[in-house]
C-alpha cells in the first residue's frame, strides 16, 4: 500500500509540474499584455513599463519559467536579501518556512509552501483567492453527487430488476433526456419554471449563495434553498449515467454463473440482489461518480454564472477574461491536483468493493 502511495504522489507531481509547464507555454503563445490588462488600455508607455517590471515580465521568458517554477515547488532555492523572493515567506499567508541547506550567503534553499503569486488584477495572493471560492464549488458539488448518485443507483436497480416494464422504460426516458440537455439550457430552463414561474410556491431564488449578508449588513446567514437549483441542475447528467450503468452492470452481473446456482438453491431474490449483484455491480459507477465529482470541482462554468454561485469556475472564467495569469494557473493546479486525489480515492475503493482488485 505504501509503494503505491508513493508512486501515486509521484505521479501526482508529475501531473502538476507538466500542467503547470504547459498553461505557462499557453499563456506566452497567446497576442496580449498583462500589464496592459492590469493598467487599462489607454495607460502610458512609462506605466506600463513600470507593471512589466513589477510582475517579472520585462525578463526573458526561460526565466519566468524557472522563477516561477522556483515559486511552486515546495523545496525552493531563497535568497533572503531579495525582497520580491520573500513574499512567499509572508507567515499570515503561508506559514513558517524551514531552511535546509545554505549555499552561500545569498542562497539557501528552503522548505515552503507552494507560492501561487499575486493575482494580475485583485493583487490578492492566488492561494487565498482559491481558498475562499474552492469551498462555495465543494459544497455544490458534493449535494449534487449525492443527489445523482443516490437516486440514480436507486431508479437503475429498479431498472434492472423491472427489466421491460413501464417503469424501466420511463427510468430509461428520464436518464436520457437528463444526459442529452446541455447544462446551460436545463439551468435556464430549471431557473425559469422554478423561481421565476412558480417561485411563489417554491420560495425558490434564481440567484444567490449558501451564505448571504441580510441587508442591514450585520450578520452572515445560512440559505440552504439557494443550492437546491443549482445542484438539481448540476446533478441532471449525471443522474442520467449513473442510471444506465448501474442498470446495465446490474443486468450483466445477474446473468453470471454464481448468481444463477444462487437462485438454484433457494436464495431469496431480494438478499441475492441486495447482498451479492448490487455490490459486484458498482465498479463502473463508482468510476462515473469519481469523474463527475472532480468535473464538477473544476468547476460548472455555465451553472455557477447562471445562478451567479460564486464558486472556483466562476473566479477561473473571469481571470481568463482578464488574462490574470498567476490565477488562472493556480486554478489549473488546483483542478489537477482534485482529479489525482479522487483517482487515488477511488483505486483504492476498488480494492475495498471487489477482493479480486489488488492495489499491488
Amino acid at each position: 500500500m505504501l509503494a503505491y502511495l508513493a508512486k501515486k504522489i509521484v505521479y501526482t507531481l508529475l501531473v502538476t509540474i507538466g500542467v503547470a509547464s504547459l498553461i505557462f507555454a499557453l499563456f506566452n503563445l497567446i497576442p496580449g499584455d498583462p500589464a496592459r490588462m492590469v493598467l487599462g488600455q489607454h495607460t502610458d508607455s512609462a506605466s506600463v513599463k513600470a507593471a512589466r517590471t513589477d510582475l517579472g515580465l520585462d525578463l526573458p521568458v526561460g526565466i519566468q519559467y524557472l522563477k516561477y517554477m522556483n515559486d511552486l515547488s515546495p523545496i525552493s532555492i531563497h535568497n533572503p536579501t531579495n525582497q520580491a523572493s520573500n513574499i512567499y515567506l509572508d507567515k499570515t499567508i503561508y506559514g513558517n518556512t524551514k531552511p535546509l541547506i545554505r549555499i552561500n550567503t545569498n542562497r539557501v534553499i528552503v522548505l515552503k509552501a507552494p507560492y501561487l503569486r499575486r493575482s494580475y488584477q485583485s493583487r490578492q495572493p492566488v492561494a487565498r483567492i482559491i481558498a475562499a471560492t474552492l469551498p462555495n464549488t465543494f459544497y455544490l458539488a458534493i449535494v449534487s453527487i449525492a443527489f445523482a448518485t443516490t437516486l440514480g443507483i436507486g431508479m437503475g436497480v429498479l431498472s434492472a430488476v423491472k427489466k421491460d416494464s413501464l417503469l424501466d422504460k420511463f427510468f430509461l426516458v428520464i436518464s436520457a433526456m437528463g444526459m442529452a440537455l446541455p447544462s446551460f439550457f436545463a439551468a435556464i430552463l430549471i431557473g425559469w419554471i422554478f423561481a421565476i414561474v412558480f417561485g411563489n410556491i417554491t420560495g425558490l431564488n434564481l440567484t444567490g449563495n449558501l451564505w448571504v449578508i441580510d441587508d442591514l449588513g450585520e450578520g452572515v446567514h445560512l440559505q440552504l434553498k439557494n443550492i437546491i437549483l443549482p445542484a438539481l441542475t448540476l446533478g441532471l447528467r449525471p443522474l442520467g449515467v449513473i442510471t444506465q450503468l448501474t442498470r446495465s452492470s446490474l443486468l450483466e452481473t445477474l446473468s453470471q454463473d454464481y448468481i444463477r446456482t444462487a437462485r438454484a438453491k433457494g436464495l431469496k431474490y431480494s438478499t441475492m440482489v441486495i447482498k451479492h449483484a448490487i455490490p459486484n455491480s458498482l465498479n463502473p459507477v463508482v468510476t462515473s461518480v469519481s469523474g463527475w465529482f472532480a468535473s464538477m470541482m473544476a468547476g460548472v462554468i455555465f451553472i455557477e454564472y447562471i445562478f451567479s454561485w460564486k464558486g472556483f469556475g466562476f473566479v477561473m472564467v473571469n481571470a481568463l477574461n482578464s488574462y490574470d495569469v498567476p490565477l488562472v494557473i493556480g486554478c489549473v493546479l488546483t483542478i489537477s491536483i482534485i482529479f489525482s486525489i479522487v483517482n487515488l480515492i477511488v483505486d483504492i475503493l476498488y480494492a475495498l468493493l471487489d477482493p479480486k482488485v489488488r492495489l499491488g
